[in-house]
């Protein structure tokens, strides 16, 4: 009898062996269950030409028209340490476009923002595009950009799609904030290509263009009661060569509301820490929601907190569908 035993055992080893290499058992890697996942591919250099290295670098972007723009774009270390498959990242990232203000430029509003330490603790790109001599058309103001006609709605756009069809940016969490003269080409941005950009954070600026946008994005407003330069209840001057007024920030919280089908401005939000008082409408249809932060006694300027507080409203209001 032992010597049976000790013949059959071997053969029942075999044999259990053979079955459990047709389990079916997912994690078995059986004909069964899927092929493990594969390894994390190494980070390309760059792709489509954008570099992909932790840090701000200068880029530049033909758009079809004599010459080229730039602009700055700061990459986080998630980006860069982050998981990439087919040569782009598994996850691609929320994108900030942070407009200048005029008679100002791409590294100013870089220094003015500071996005670069924000982008690197939350996790999303910066682009921080350089207008056309220290300007931007925003309609009807402002300087070189407006005379020259230069079509700045393309530049944003183009930009916007290179990095979202480079598979670096995620095209349903576009933002775009902007300062002053950038506020209002932030502004002009949603109200002609709304489908590009998810939510806008405009401060200090004015909204000096035809403005009808079919599926209207979310919008933070920011704005001081002393800014001399733009003034909260209108008036000045639009621009150098045009004495109409500026019109009242009330009037672009209402019309960006209303295109939402939203109601007045009610429910408390958290504001800056220099008493800010910030109500928003609540998200309506699309998660769409209007914010508007009245500083009291605020002057023409970025305020601080300023930028933080954008993201935070940008983070929680992605496009939805």
């Amino acid at each position: 009898m032992r010597r049976i035993l000790a013949l059959l055992l071997p053969l029942a080893t075999t044999a259990t062996l053979a079955l459990a290499g047709c389990s079916d058992d997912p994690k078995s890697g059986g004909d069964g269950g899927p092929e493990p996942p594969a390894a994390t591919e190494k980070r390309p250099e760059s792709v489509d030409g954008v570099p992909t290295d932790t840090g701000t670098h200068k880029q530049k972007i033909d758009v079809g028209t004599p010459g080229h723009r730039e602009y700055l774009l700061h990459v986080p270390p998630k980006l860069t340490g982050g998981t990439w498959r087919d040569g782009k990242p598994a996850e691609p990232l929320p994108l900030v476009l942070a407009l200048h203000g005029g008679a100002a430029n791409m590294d100013q509003m870089r220094k003015l923002t500071g996005y670069d330490r924000i982008a690197d603790d939350k996790g999303f790109l910066v682009a921080y595009p350089d207008g056309f001599v220290m300007s931007w058309n925003a309609g009807d103001c402002c300087g070189p950009a407006k005379l020259g006609k230069i079509d700045d709605v393309d530049f944003l756009a183009q930009l916007i799609g290179k990095l979202t069809g480079a598979g670096l940016a995620d095209p349903k969490r576009v933002f775009v904030t902007g300062f002053s003269n950038g506020a209002g080409m932030a502004y002009r941005l949603a109200c002609e290509r709304p489908g590009r950009v998810a939510a806008i954070g405009v401060v200090e600026g004015a909204l000096v263009t035809e403005c009808d946008p079919q599926r209207p994005p979310s919008a933070m407003i920011v704005h001081g009661t002393a800014d001399g330069s733009v003034p909260f209840n209108g008036g000045g001057r639009r621009d150098f060569n045009d004495g109409r007024p500026f019109p009242p920030v009330s009037e672009a919280v209402d019309l960006w509301r209303r295109k939402a089908g939203l109601p007045a401005p009610s429910r408390p939000l958290k504001g800056l820490s220099n008493g800010a008082d910030c109500e928003g409408t609540g998200k309506g249809r699309g998660g769409v929601e209007v914010a508007f932060c009245k500083i009291e006694g605020g002057e023409h300027r970025w305020h601080a907190g300023t930028s933080a507080m954008l993201w935070d409203f940008f983070a929680d209001h992605p496009r939805v569908g």
